[in-house]
């Protein structure tokens, strides 16, 4: 299915043809029930006017400043509006690439591995995304309008597998935590191998997945700065319905990801109907 051919329809045409599609479901906007069918709402009907600066992966970052939390943030080289103004000779170590406006066009800059760099590649794929609008694909309001831009931040680096806490949280509290491994591809591109383990605020693994795999416990144990993480996610996530809080955890350092208001674009299918039920039940849309 071309989602160009879509792209003078409606939002709520869209969204049930998109639905149908991704999940072989029909889509109910009129009394949504599922946690899928509330993200799709979402998606056509709540306007935060925080939600585009929120979304935007440059401006965020003076909200996060606003609420107290600048500490968290990672450091950044430098935001640049086209690709060849981007400094590669003067770029020292080891950079995370990414755009401000859409999700997964992501790059792993190394200076010491320059010449293994392919600059073609790069420049196609990031020129085609800065000339997209992700609204258009995704119906997310919230995307519409933010003006692109390519951020080159510094590589977070860590011991093992670096670690996506997810925090889910629902009218400002945080209920469940999505801990994603393996997200990323050496080269920083998406990984479509990911797994991922659900767990309750209490750190207790739930038993059900959403989209990923499960992998192995042991693999991770509950952060001992747990419940400080728990309290910068709500204190994120407090103007808004619902959003999930991304953070990281190095060596008991929290830093910030990404805010995001659709997981999964709200096509993530849940491994049971009981699961899903009582998720949704913690989202009040209408």
């Amino acid at each position: 299915m071309k989602i160009l051919v879509l792209s003078a329809t409606s939002d709520s045409f869209f969204s049930r043809i998109v639905y149908k599609a991704a999940t072989g479901e029909k889509l109910n906007l009129d009394n949504p029930i599922t946690f899928n069918e509330k993200l799709w709402w979402l998606k056509i009907n709540y306007r935060h006017p925080l939600m585009t600066q929120c979304s935007d992966k440059v401006k965020v970052r003076d909200y996060i400043e606003d609420i107290g939390l600048g500490h968290i943030l990672n450091d950044i080289e430098g935001v640049y509006s086209k690709v060849d103004d981007i400094p590669f000779d003067n770029l020292e170590g080891k950079f995370f690439i990414k755009c401000n406006h859409v999700s997964g066009t992501n790059v792993v800059y190394d200076s010491n591995k320059k010449h293994n760099f392919d600059h073609i590649d790069f420049k196609k794929r990031f020129n085609l995304a800065l000339s997209k609008n992700y609204y258009q694909q995704s119906r997310e309001w919230n995307y519409k309008n933010i003006k692109p831009k390519i951020i080159v931040e510094k590589f977070i680096e860590t011991e093992s597998e670096l670690l996506d806490y997810r925090f889910f949280c629902f009218h400002g509290e945080a209920k469940l935590i999505f801990v994603d491994i393996n997200t990323a591809a050496d080269n920083g591109s998406h990984n479509p191998y990911a797994k991922r383990n659900i767990y309750d605020k209490y750190f207790k693994l739930q038993n059900f997945t959403v989209g990923r795999e499960n992998f192995d416990e042991s693999l991770v144990t509950k952060p001992k700065n747990l419940e400080k993480m728990i309290e910068y996610a709500e204190l994120i996530a407090q103007p808004f319905i619902f959003c999930r809080v991304d953070l990281y955890n190095i060596k008991n350092e929290i830093k910030f990801g990404e805010i995001t208001f659709y997981p999964g674009g709200g096509t993530q299918q849940f491994s049971s109907e009981e699961a899903d039920l009582m998720v949704s039940s913690w989202l009040e849309v209408l």
